[in-house]
């Protein structure tokens, strides 16, 4: 069947506006997409009147954890819940984060490897969800952040690389490696660095025998320099930046992975909300420091790929396109934001000839918003605003009321 959305603006992904133009969806794929006065309708095809709509890829969360449903106390929580009630939560946050019009996500780090079994479950259309890049278990030091929570301790380069198999063994599609202290666990500071720099390349080694990227947890400066010279393809939160570690980012094309509502959300609460006082006076210290490296990173041209941490406190799943507003108002354009959560983001997961832009052969991750992002990037985050979310060339949001 031949879907045919025409007198639309297209905003591909990439940095291009057509307006109007015609996408013409085969299956599952993009078959046609350009102007509307030179893209023909097959005949029979399900018309989709776009005029005073804006269509753009499907969204991409490249740091997100399924498993956590944006409690106070995300660690208390995981502990109350059986493991079966952990995988139901983490499928009820797929489909909320589909229908907000994020088609795909990286989930870097759950409870155990019942990531992967809801991956399967989504993608044999079992559960509605999000594609799905797992890292399963995080990697991280003795006694280091995210301990018996979501993340496996290991010792030494030899241990490293045996669980680092282990988890390519269970269906990791990226591994994740914890190279500084976190918010969440306390007794932890986020600016010493953590696993040392030969556990680091042992990682980065044996993820690229399995053909996995790296991503490292970061707040530091030393654990970002420690991350990048091991070979780390991104750098989640990215902090405490200072000028050496800026350097190295844009000399390896390392990606900043910002995730500024995990620490915006937790910050901006008062003692007394259910956040742990540790980890929240972590987050009030840092705030302004991790805008700062924003602003740097951005006015340096470095590599930035959207992502939210969505699952911490009071960051919710579903709410994932509020961080394109964050990025806006800390400099960047909304083109910018578009592309950072669009096909850079697919660039950095390495899926950029499947999605992250609107091109023929790609798969057919849509999403159709009424306004105009580029004048007024809140729309992305309105619910009101979202038309329909398309998925692999199939509707699984929104009243097509716009059809005939």
């Amino acid at each position: 069947m031949n879907i045919a959305i025409h007198h639309i603006r297209l905003i591909d992904g990439t940095g291009q506006t057509i307006e109007p133009a015609t996408v013409i969806v085969r299956g599952h794929t993009i078959a046609a997409a350009g102007p509307s006065r030179t893209t023909s309708i097959p005949r029979g095809a399900t018309r989709v009147n776009g005029r005073g709509l804006t269509l753009l890829p499907g969204l991409i969360d490249c740091h997100v954890h399924l498993i956590m449903g944006g409690e106070p106390d995300v660690v208390k929580a995981a502990e109350q819940e059986t493991p079966t009630e952990t995988l139901l939560k983490a499928s009820r946050a797929a489909g909320q984060t589909l229908q907000a019009g994020i088609t795909t996500v990286r989930d870097l780090g759950s409870r155990d490897h019942s990531i992967f079994a809801l991956k399967k479950a989504i993608d044999k259309g079992l559960t509605p969800g999000p594609r799905i890049i797992g890292a399963g278990l995080a990697i991280c030091m003795i006694g280091g952040h995210l301990r018996r929570y979501i993340a496996q301790e290991v010792e030494g380069s030899e241990q490293v690389r045996q669980v680092v198999r282990e988890q390519i063994d269970a269906g990791a599609e990226v591994i994740k490696v914890i190279a500084s202290g976190g918010v969440l666990t306390p007794g932890t500071s986020p600016d010493q660095a953590q696993m040392t720099l030969d556990e680091l390349r042992a990682a980065v080694d044996e993820a690229k025998r399995g053909g996995c990227k790296v991503a490292a947890h970061a707040h530091g400066a030393s654990g970002m320099k420690n991350a990048i010279h091991a070979g780390v393809h991104s750098i989640e939160h990215a902090t405490l930046m200072d000028e050496e570690a800026a350097e190295l980012f844009e000399r390896h094309a390392v990606y900043m992975v910002p995730t500024l509502s995990a620490l915006a959300k937790t910050g901006a609460c008062r003692h007394g909300c259910g956040i742990p006082d540790d980890a929240l006076e972590k987050a009030k210290s840092m705030t302004k420091r991790h805008q700062s490296s924003f602003k740097q990173a951005h006015r340096r041209g470095l590599l930035i790929a959207m992502g939210t941490d969505a699952g911490t406190p009071f960051n919710h799943h579903g709410d994932n396109a509020q961080e394109l507003e964050r990025m806006v108002a800390l400099g960047m354009s909304p083109m910018e934001a578009i592309i950072a959560s669009t096909s850079a983001a697919a660039q950095l997961l390495g899926i950029a000839d499947q999605v992250g832009a609107i091109a023929r052969n790609k798969e057919a991750d849509l999403l159709l918003i009424d306004g105009n992002p580029l004048r007024k990037i809140e729309v992305m985050h309105d619910r009101a605003c979202l038309i329909g979310v398309m998925k692999a060339g199939r509707f699984v949001a929104g009243p097509l009321s716009h059809s005939r």
